[in-house]
């Protein structure tokens, strides 16, 4: 198999933009292969071994499964961090929503404690870790896997962070956890906000390989993960402190709601497709 052969076969599942896309990464991470290696026909001179590991990898993509699981990578920041089934794979939105941080906070006051609640691969956690100078980070996430990847990915990346399993909904509104003087500078949380009557509209790749918990919430309770958050921040954050939020767009205005309510001053910023998805609330 070549990589015409394989993005012709991907076509029908994903569209002739991203099955090129997909086999271009393919090619890359797992043979070497630039494009231009690739325009050369050097896909073609692969040996009999890869021949046979690239049609495993062309069965696993046809059953739907992301490239990012069979290939065990994505791209974060322009940073590479392994991925698992069990582990959400990172989004571009995840990306700008770092890079908005990274903007509010190295030109105002310096931030010295950072929280990061559900770090899933660590991909917030680490990057924050790596572009705030100074930043001393801890990580919580209720699940064994997913903290294990984090800590790999961190050390792997070279960052000290504290990592801890805590399930966010038992966690009482006083910090307890807290960084430096019991509280924090910074929290932020990318935390489940599809509702489970939007899954309808969803990929099969991302339905049938990625956690449901890292996914979804029930319909009669949007702000499941929200609600602990918001309260627990109000009590973590040390005076100035910032509370970052990825939304549902669709449920954006009733965590602002929230936020207000809890003495916040709240800022909404607009993820890279112009959907109000962030919200940076100021103790």
């Amino acid at each position: 198999m070549n990589y015409n052969e394989l993005w012709h076969q991907l076509a029908p599942l994903y569209g002739d933009g991203e099955a090129k896309a997909i086999a271009q990464m393919v090619y890359e991470v797992r043979f070497g292969l630039s494009l231009s290696d690739l325009y050369l026909g050097k896909d073609t001179q692969l040996s009999a071994d890869c021949q046979a590991e690239m049609q495993e990898i062309a069965e696993r993509l046809l059953q739907n499964e992301p490239v990012q699981y069979v290939l065990g990578e994505a791209t974060f920041c322009s940073r590479t961090f392994h991925v698992e089934p069990g582990i959400l794979i990172p989004r571009p939105e995840t990306e700008h929503l770092c890079r908005l941080i990274t903007k509010h906070t190295t030109d105002g006051s310096p931030i010295r404690t950072i929280l990061d609640i559900g770090t899933g691969s660590g991909c917030i956690a680490i990057t924050l870790a790596l572009d705030i100078p100074g930043a001393q980070v801890t990580a919580w996430d209720i699940s064994p896997t997913a903290l294990r990847v984090a800590k790999d990915n961190a050390q792997r990346l070279g960052v000290d962070i504290t990592f801890k399993e805590v399930d966010m909904l038992s966690v009482p509104y006083s910090p307890p956890y807290g960084g430096v003087g019991g509280g924090f500078d910074l929290i932020v949380s990318n935390p489940p906000y599809i509702c489970d009557s939007e899954a309808e509209q969803m990929d099969a790749n991302v339905l049938d390989y990625e956690p449901e918990t890292a996914l979804f919430v029930p319909d009669d309770n949007p702000l499941q993960f929200y609600v602990p958050i918001m309260n627990y921040a109000q009590s973590a954050l040390h005076p100035g402190g910032q509370l970052w939020l990825e939304t549902n767009p669709l449920y954006e205005e009733m965590i602002e709601e929230r936020l207000l309510e809890l003495g916040f001053n709240v800022i909404a910023h607009d993820d890279q497709f112009g959907k109000t998805r962030f919200i940076q609330a100021i103790q």
